[in-house]
């Protein structure tokens, strides 16, 4: 148990601090959420690569946890961590993303009044004009973060969850509050995350294939910044 909550500690500390400052920043006005961080002024490309490096400590995480998976026995395989397949991982995965998109669609719709009477109590975090190739920004931060995600929050999570005798959907209540406390910059907008997190977190329940989770969230972001990196 202590095992788990120190991997789970310290994947998210970090994550849901930094959470929580812009979101006080944004509510104190003090500062505007930036969904690219500008390091290096004056040279869009360079900023590209030092920002896209400096994303990476978010999987730091990620080798231990898996090291310690198969310290017990739980292998890459045993995990659904394999070529990815058509049949079995991609469609799947696209599946998940789909459905995370409409049921966020819909909890819009439902939010819609909220939204439009008090715009302080959801952020969106402003990107910005960025030049076309930051494309492969969003890319990175989405192979990144979905990697990090699905492996820590749900393959190592429900899995050492499972071995304590947890009940399931305890276990799934636990993973989805976990994954969702570090889109409170969001503000309410937190809500919209909910449906994507429980879907790909009853995605490797049921299957115990981490691939679905993951090939459908990188989707999910990688999609939704590319719309927003073109249309900016």
């Amino acid at each position: 148990m202590l095992e788990t909550w120190f991997v789970e500690v310290a994947f998210l500390v970090p994550a849901v601090i930094g959470a929580v400052d812009a979101l006080a920043a944004h509510l104190g006005g003090t500062g505007t959420i930036q969904r690219v961080p500008t390091i290096v002024t004056g040279h869009p490309a360079a900023n590209l690569v030092v920002a896209a490096l400096s994303y990476l400590p978010i999987g730091v995480m990620v080798p231990l946890a898996l090291l310690l998976l198969n310290r017990t026995g739980q292998h890459l395989p045993e995990l659904g961590l394999t070529k990815p397949g058509w049949r079995t991982d991609v469609w799947p995965g696209a599946g998940i993303a789909a459905a995370g998109y409409g049921a966020v669609l819909v909890l819009a719709i439902v939010l819609a009044p909220l939204i439009r009477d008090d715009k302080k109590l959801f952020s969106a975090p402003a990107i910005g004009h960025l030049p076309d190739y930051y494309i492969v920004y969003g890319i990175v931060i989405a192979a990144v973060s979905a990697s990090a995600e699905e492996i820590l929050v749900s393959g190592y999570l429900l899995t050492r969850l499972e071995q304590l005798g947890w009940n399931p959907r305890r276990a799934l209540v636990l993973s989805v509050a976990l994954r969702t406390s570090y889109h409170v910059y969001y503000g309410l907008g937190f809500l919209l995350t909910i449906p994507f997190g429980y879907f790909a977190t009853r995605s490797f329940q049921k299957h115990r294939r981490l691939m679905p989770p993951i090939i459908a969230h990188f989707l999910y972001d990688a999609v939704l910044f590319t719309i927003a990196v073109l249309a900016s």
